[in-house]
């Protein structure tokens, strides 16, 4: 049921407002949330874009590689909706969290997806996001992990 009702908010997305251009090429800036690091945001296309994230968690790291969509639903030039999907591979070590052996260490690998909403605004070079971003670990220390939001800002060129 959950997953039904998440499709149908992803694909709702797709159908309300026309798609218009982003407002910039390319953003770098950081990610704040569970997991914190460094984010790098291109557009390849007017409304698509490529996102990478290094961040870190319980003590180990991931790389994770995105592809969004960007949508005007609100009828806002600097707000945008963005969705996609990509995947993630890491490192987790965990010396004594409740979730794992006490002391394990995991490599991580699995598949991501990403719901948020983007402002830039036209007096700064400057962005500003938040977003959900669940992931299913397939190799490692397997599951959903549903806890992968954050807010995001970067500078923009």
């Amino acid at each position: 049921m959950k997953k039904t009702f998440l499709l149908l908010i992803l694909l709702s997305f797709v159908g309300f407002g026309a798609l218009q251009a982003q407002d910039y090429g390319t953003g770098i800036g950081i990610r704040g949330g569970p997991a914190q690091g460094i984010t790098v945001k291109h557009f390849i296309s007017s409304t698509n874009a490529l996102e990478g994230i290094v961040s870190t968690r319980w003590q180990g790291w991931a790389i994770t590689g995105l592809y969004e969509i960007h949508a005007d639903p609100f009828k806002i030039r600097e707000l945008k909706v963005f969705y996609g999907a990509g995947a993630h591979i890491g490192w987790w070590y965990n010396p004594d969290a409740s979730w794992a052996d006490i002391g394990s260490e995991y490599t991580i690998i699995g598949i991501d997806a990403i719901l948020g909403l983007e402002y830039s605004f036209d007096e700064i070079p400057i962005s500003l996001s938040i977003d959900w971003k669940p992931a299913f670990n397939l190799i490692g220390h397997t599951g959903v992990w549903f806890d992968g939001g954050g807010i995001s800002v970067r500078y923009i060129f």
